[in-house]
């Protein structure tokens, strides 16, 4: 996908960030920068289904290319090497008919290291992030930093292009299309919400099983928040068992009082226009809480086996609440202990706390 005034006459730049939702959406804050440092440049953005879809109406990139890597992962758990290479190919006959000056690899992954040298691009900056013989495929790395926040160290892609710290201005970059400009007040109004009344968001799911907060410990929370609230569940159709915890135990906490849940009713943009129009998001460390920074909408998130300072929103209007177990901070996927101690560490006494602030103001 090409915009029809993407004539540049400056360096033509590809970013090679493939997934996932919550940085992709930090990548775009580096490219807006990137766009306002060299406003010349012709930028091109390789990326896979479903982040592609934040990118698609991105003002600061010129070029969206799509290459779907799940058919390449799959091909890689089998050992297909054979699925492997016939995926390789098509990333290769996507980025051919294009030339690139410089290609940035923020991603810091073997297979991005591959998708990096395909592009054909004299110079391929690298980050220093999770490596895994992404270097073998870069001509040169940026230089690594002390400061452990994500996207302040994909920036440092900018520094061999000349752009220091100092030129940084935070902020992700997410712009809805035309065809969403009336979807939430309808949506909102098609399940019944007030939108002249408050409207509280939850995600009650991410996507690392150790990130996850006890569902009922949702419910418990949300028996705090005050009557004229609106309590809307979000998440995907998977969610729904988890969602529907969370409700038994509001219920059970504040007998009567009314929520709904929207699992698996929106798309990404969807959501993100649901986002725009809500009050505050409730949720775990996941991509929906980048989604709302994007859109401007305040957070409430939980943190555990990750940190705030690594992957928190960099812009104001966030709260954070960080687990006091003595474990913390793993970022593993799967809790070793088996435990997941961090987040049950959370209680709901602390967030319920937290809400009632919010709603008081």
């Amino acid at each position: 996908m090409k915009k029809p005034d993407a004539q540049k006459n400056g360096l033509r730049i590809l970013i090679v960030r493939i997934s996932a939702i919550g940085d992709v959406l930090h990548v775009t804050s580096v490219v807006h920068n990137l766009r306002r440092l060299l406003p010349d440049a012709e930028i091109t953005w390789l990326a896979s289904p479903p982040a592609s879809l934040l990118l698609e109406t991105n003002p600061d990139i010129d070029r969206l290319l799509v290459w779907d890597r799940r058919p390449m992962d799959e091909a890689s758990t089998h050992f297909d090497l054979r699925g492997c290479w016939h995926e390789l190919k098509k990333a290769r006959a996507l980025l051919k008919p294009y030339t690139f000056d410089i290609a940035l690899d923020l991603q810091g992954l073997f297979l991005t290291g591959i998708l990096t040298r395909l592009s054909g691009a004299k110079r391929r900056i690298g980050i220093h992030e999770r490596h895994e013989g992404n270097p073998f495929f870069m001509t040169e790395m940026a230089p690594d930093i002390q400061d452990p926040h994500k996207i302040r160290r994909y920036y440092t892609a900018l520094a061999p292009l000349g752009f220091g710290p100092e030129t940084f201005e935070p902020g992700p970059v997410l712009v809805l299309p035309e065809t969403l400009s009336g979807f939430a007040p309808q949506f909102w109004a098609a399940h019944g919400i007030d939108t002249a009344r408050p409207i509280l968001m939850v995600c009650v799911r991410t996507t690392w099983p150790d990130k996850n907060w006890p569902p009922a410990y949702f419910g418990e929370a949300l028996a705090a928040v005050p009557e004229d609230v609106q309590i809307v569940f979000s998440g995907a159709k998977g969610d729904a068992p988890y969602i529907e915890e969370a409700r038994q135990a509001l219920k059970a906490n504040h007998p009567g009082r009314a929520s709904l849940s929207i699992a698996g009713e929106t798309t990404l943009l969807e959501l993100a226009a649901l986002l725009k129009s809500a009050d505050l998001l409730f949720t775990g460390d996941t991509g929906p809480l980048y989604i709302a920074e994007a859109v401007g909408t305040k957070t409430l998130s939980l943190w555990g086996p990750t940190m705030p300072e690594i992957y928190g929103p960099l812009t104001e209007g966030h709260e954070f609440l960080r687990s006091p177990y003595e474990c913390v901070a793993c970022c593993k996927t799967r809790c070793e202990k088996k435990t997941n101690g961090c987040m049950k560490a959370l209680k709901p006494e602390m967030a319920a706390e937290a809400l009632q602030s919010f709603f008081a103001h």
